[in-house]
């Protein structure tokens, strides 16, 4: 089952993301990932087959810098375990990058219809496809969080994801559908995960996303949206 880790603040994301990763591996996996908006305002992604581990010696040499970034660990769904499947994945733009729990059972509908539009495909994976729509929807959206709303009406499957936008380093949105997401709350920073036991370590105050939510979060505020798109109130929970 796959594992999704994401944080915002003031501290170095790197850091954060790996230990939360390595809380996650009970769950099993295949691969890992990890996308972070560098000091310098690039868009770094790195991922490999293999373990947590794995990962860590590979991004050694790497700029991993930056205080906003997301993770994750995949179990192999569509498509054989390796990097080029490995999540995250980005837009053709490489502005974008999103990781993702979950099937999409209409992924290859969206597929081809995104390969009519000029986007071309890095991987064998449904979670590529939500990358791309993305993007297709940011040319039209006003903000990130608009995007993200138009691309899950267009979604039938089950999601949990996370998207990271290199153009606007002050937030991340998430969207909820039959996949877990918590957010967990700290002082100047916040996180979120697939599993509360990821978060453990940096905070024991937690919002657990309903079905159809999408969650905007910066460093000091999460604003929540329920399916319809009105602006909710989800209960903190105290762990």
């Amino acid at each position: 089952m796959c594992g999704i880790v994401g944080y915002i603040g003031t501290k170095e994301a790197y850091p954060i993301l790996i230990k939360g990763l390595h809380r996650l591996e009970y769950r099993g996996y295949d691969s890992a990932g990890i996308a972070l908006i560098s000091d310098n305002q690039e868009l770094n992604v790195y991922k490999t087959k293999g373990k947590v581990a794995d990962l860590e010696r590979f991004a050694e040499s790497k700029d991993i810098s930056g205080c906003i970034g997301i993770a994750h660990t995949r179990w192999a769904t569509h498509g054989e375990p390796c990097s080029a499947n490995a999540h995250p994945h980005y837009s053709s733009s490489e502005k974008l990058a999103l990781i993702h729990n979950g099937i999409i059972e209409n992924h290859e509908e969206l597929r081809e219809l995104l390969k009519s539009r000029g986007y071309v495909f890095n991987s064998q994976t449904d979670t590529e496809v939500i990358a791309h729509l993305v993007n297709w929807e940011m040319r039209t959206a006003s903000n990130l969080l608009e995007a993200v709303q138009k691309t899950v009406e267009q979604l039938t499957g089950a999601y949990g994801m996370v998207v990271l936008d290199r153009e606007h380093p002050e937030h991340l949105v998430a969207a909820r559908s039959g996949s877990p997401l918590v957010i967990g709350l700290g002082i100047g920073e916040n996180f979120l995960a697939s599993d509360q036991l990821a978060l453990l370590s940096v905070t024991r105050r937690f919002i657990y996303l309903e079905e159809g939510d999408i969650a905007e979060i910066t460093r000091r505020t999460v604003d929540i949206y329920d399916a319809n798109g009105q602006k909710v109130e989800r209960e903190i929970h105290e762990s």
